[in-house]
């Protein structure tokens, strides 16, 4: 299943709530002369599954019973060994370090038998290649991952035949992952985490999940604990490759009553299922190809769908985010509108902050330009540690960079310089080369009404 390339970027690429012109200072860049190494976050603070096993049960049989276009798969797959994996290629060191700690992750938290080999035996092989030769083979994937194939130039030979569709298999015996070599430390770790866990586990994504990396919105960026649960059910010695979905439905209570006591006793609360009509006009919004007109009327057609079906849940505030991004260049007005619209919606929804700090960064960026430095700081304290908690560095070092600047306006510049300071070692790791990081804090400096010539 590929990790698609654009939604992640449209959520974080720009912050500019209107173009500027080009009488910015520059003091910025030339400020702070040599950036620091990359940051990366420690210890994992995942946050338990909040929903009833009732409902989880559902989402465990529609992941791993469906692929991603819908076709179903006739029967339960996994490795039914103890799993090996190797890393081959040009991988960054950071990867490494995300590796160990996405491995000991999966051990401890989903009680998986999975460990490192450098053998060519091993059951799943990483590849990291530069990014054009796995657009050559797939346009629209940053990163994917297939069975039964080792190598991106096997894929390439074997692409169209049996072997490497995921609805043939019996069970999981090799399995091969491919990620960009010339991609930031975040936005590798990122495919790590979500293809790792669908070359073990489920291959489907729900837009219906709030709270997963299960999901084409990107508003997670590593696994959650909902995530871990739904791979220990995987790997429940109740369950084996070859069941049918009945066979696992007549399991599943058990096994997750057992993982999972606290959802027991939570009454069943079931999103209404997601038309396909929505995934494939958000597909359209966010993805490559289509016109900036066509991207928006896309949008457009979600929020319109999303409100005739009476929903009131993420997927809403998922569609204004969306729309909002894509009007904020050429009508930032109506693009606040949406903004707001999407706060308000996960202001009522449970355990909606990693959605809401995107959002909030959006809305801090207008109060920046607004000249409000107030509710700039407000917005970013209440986004910061969200993003820190749900190890978001792209997220996390935009809202230290404007909370630098809503300081900066407040007249605290001393306190301004350290955050922002502060805020590059993250900047390195989630936007990765340095005319990126320095191009960011350009961008989030043009929103400070103070940098402009005669401001």
């Amino acid at each position: 299943m590929p990790r698609y390339v654009l939604p992640l970027l449209l959520l974080l690429a720009a912050c500019a709530p209107a173009p500027r012109a080009a009488d910015t200072a520059a003091r910025l860049a030339v400020a702070i002369p040599k950036l620091p190494p990359a940051k990366q976050f420690s210890a994992a603070r995942p946050d338990a599954p909040a929903r009833s096993n009732a409902d989880i049960a559902r989402d465990f049989l529609d992941l791993a019973f469906t692929l991603e276009s819908g076709r179903p798969v006739p029967v339960f797959t996994r490795f039914e060994e103890p799993i090996t994996l190797r890393v081959t290629g040009r991988a960054d060191p950071a990867l490494a370090r995300d590796l160990r700690d996405l491995l000991r992750r999966l051990r401890d938290e989903a009680g998986i038998d999975i460990r490192l080999t450098r053998g060519p035996e091993a059951n799943i092989t990483i590849e990291s290649v530069p990014g054009a030769r796995i657009r050559s083979v797939l346009p629209q994937a940053a990163c994917f991952v297939v069975p039964n194939v080792s190598s991106l130039s096997d894929y390439a030979r074997n692409r169209r035949s049996a072997r490497t569709a995921w609805s043939e298999l019996p069970t999981r015996k090799r399995v091969g992952i491919f990620l960009p070599a010339d991609i930031s430390g975040q936005e590798a770790r990122d495919c790590l985490h979500e293809e790792l866990a669908q070359a073990l586990g489920p291959l489907n994504d729900l837009y219906r999940l709030s709270d997963s990396v299960f999901n084409d919105d990107n508003m997670h960026a590593v696994l959650t604990g909902f995530d871990m649960l739904i791979l220990r059910a995987y790997y429940a010695p109740d369950l084996a490759s070859g069941m049918s979905r009945d066979d696992v439905a007549r399991h599943l209570p058990a096994v997750l009553a057992r993982l999972n006591p606290a959802g027991e006793g939570l009454p069943a609360r079931p999103l209404a299922p997601t038309p396909r009509a929505w995934s494939d006009t958000i597909q359209e919004a966010l993805g490559p190809g289509a016109a900036p007109a066509a991207r928006r009327a896309a949008a457009e057609r979600a929020v319109a769908i999303a409100r005739a079906s009476g929903w009131r849940d993420h997927r809403l505030a998922f569609g204004h985010f969306a729309l909002g991004r894509l009007t904020q260049s050429h009508a930032p007005d109506a693009a606040r509108e949406h903004f707001e619209t999407a706060d308000r919606t996960l202001a009522a929804l449970p355990r909606s902050e990693p959605h809401r700090a995107f959002v909030r960064a959006q809305l801090a960026a207008y109060a920046i330009a607004d000249g409000d430095a107030e509710r700039a700081l407000a917005l970013t304290a209440r986004a910061m540690p969200v993003a820190s908690r749900h190890e978001n560095a792209m997220l996390l070092s935009t809202l230290m960079l404007l909370r630098a600047e809503a300081l900066a306006l407040a007249g605290r510049p001393q306190e301004a310089r350290a955050l922002r300071l502060d805020s590059l070692g993250w900047a390195r790791y989630g936007f990765g080369p340095e005319g990126a990081v320095r191009g960011k804090l350009a961008e989030i400096a043009a929103l400070n009404p103070r940098n402009h010539t005669g401001g």
